[in-house]
């Protein structure tokens, strides 16, 4: 076999070569057909090749594919800002525009230490997180990611270390129960704050549902009414990662409108640009931005592909696409019907611990006898993402269980295009994979 020079996940990984998209199915060279039930990386959030994204980025490329944001601005950055600040919630008005998710979670940090510097604070540098968490994997990003197989190997380059427990329900890391803990583990920011002392701390980072660090842990009620109480009461800011959850994948343009709750910056990714194009972006409210405004008038960030006209193009065009369709709605539907089936299919699949999220975007926790998490050893996630591929199905891997130990999850996120009979495909898919993961788990 011809040597590949690319560098893979896993050095020498054979990886089956893919052909083309067409909606939720991906079709292989070797002409294998798969069901892309976890739009790649929870990206592809309208499915694959959509003649109106790809028509509006080659009308883009022919007129210019790249400026640099210091010499120019562009009519697709300056109407795909305008565009957010009309979909997004509240006062998320104004965009700083990057290439990645992780680049966008640190921008927002950037912001948000900048941000008390123009109000004469300069003290307040420290950034807030969570464990079970995932915010990027540079190092600034991945300094606030409470996410230890991924922390492990740069811990001693990292800046700083989560301090805020989970809202995990299913394994409640302060051994309560909802709603009995009175939301402990949201009090458990004032903690943290009050240790690290109010007049050092920024901002608080934290997903509004968790994505591959807790399977899409979902917040109980007032959790997040509780967070904002404790941000507004310490003067800290509160950023949401929505790179995962944004743009309609769990029902709403953003995730954290299922609570009466707004950020003070949003992070975005991923569905921005659905996988056609790589876009993200840092959106602040006009609250952050009259700082800035009012003082300095610069943001300290930026990279070479920061408001590229080819992506915004690709974004916007995405953003048009998904309003169009009512796709947030759309998914929150198919995600109600879909979640009902994974919970009937649990009571037959007793390794199937937890189902979790909102909208199309769905956690599944794999759990041993008595619900205890499988041993890290075993690696049952993978098995069962191997399994489903060989079916046919792509999921994609998460974590669960104890921090740092055993536990093992995936996630379930088809195109919020995706129809009752392909989700019906999907659950057809599904179920042969779990009756042979039983198998395997049966066979020891």
């Amino acid at each position: 076999m011809k040597r590949s020079y690319l560098i893979k996940p896993v050095l020498d990984e054979q990886l089956p070569e893919i052909a083309f998209g067409r909606g939720v199915y991906l079709y292989g060279a070797d002409g294998k057909e798969y069901l892309d039930g976890s739009s790649g990386a929870i990206t592809c959030n309208i499915g694959h090749g959509v003649k109106e994204i790809t028509d509006a980025m080659n009308e883009q490329a022919k007129k210019v594919s790249f400026v640099y944001r210091s010499h120019f601005t562009s009519k697709s950055a300056e109407m795909l800002a305008d565009m957010l600040a009309e979909q997004l919630p509240g006062d998320l008005n104004w965009s700083f525009f990057v290439n990645s998710g992780s680049e966008a979670a640190e921008t927002a940090m950037k912001m948000a230490i900048q941000y008390w510097q123009e109000k004469g604070r300069p003290s307040k540098t420290a950034v807030l997180s969570r464990w079970r968490s995932y915010h990027g994997i540079t190092m600034g990003a991945l300094s606030l990611s409470g996410y230890p197989e991924r922390r492990v190997r740069f811990t001693g380059h990292l800046a700083s270390s989560p301090d805020v427990c989970a809202p995990y329900c299913f394994r409640c890391p302060l051994q309560q129960s909802y709603p009995s803990c009175q939301l402990m583990c949201a009090d458990d920011l004032e903690r943290s704050i009050k240790r690290m002392g109010e007049e050092n701390i920024a901002a608080f980072m934290a997903e509004p549902i968790v994505g591959a660090a807790g399977a899409c842990l979902t917040p109980p009620p007032g959790y997040y009414e509780r967070i904002r109480e404790i941000c507004d009461r310490y003067d800290v800011l509160f950023i949401a990662d929505e790179v995962m959850t944004g743009m309609g994948r769990t029902g709403k343009i953003l995730a954290i409108e299922h609570w009466d709750c707004m950020p003070d910056i949003a992070v975005l990714g991923k569905g921005l640009g659905a996988g056609y194009s790589p876009i993200a972006a840092a959106v602040a409210s006009d609250k952050v931005m009259k700082s800035f405004r009012d003082g300095t008038r610069v943001i300290m960030s930026g990279h070479t592909y920061s408001g590229n006209p080819q992506s915004a193009a690709a974004a916007l065009a995405v953003l048009h696409y998904l309003k169009k369709h009512s796709l947030a709605a759309h998914a929150a539907k198919q995600g109600q019907d879909l979640m009902e089936k994974l919970k009937e299919m649990q009571k037959s699949n007793p390794f199937i611990g937890d189902v979790r999220g909102r909208g199309l975007l769905i956690g599944m926790e794999l759990v041993n006898q008595n619900h205890a998490p499988f041993p890290k050893q075993r690696r049952a996630g993978a098995k069962f993402i191997e399994l489903a591929f060989k079916n046919g199905l792509i999921l994609y891997p998460a974590s669960a269980g104890i921090d740092g130990g055993d536990g093992d999850a995936v996630i379930i996120a088809p195109p919020l295009t995706i129809t009752s009979q392909e989700t019906a495909d999907l659950l057809k898919r599904f179920k042969r994979t779990c009756s042979q993961f039983m198998q395997w788990q049966e066979e020891g």
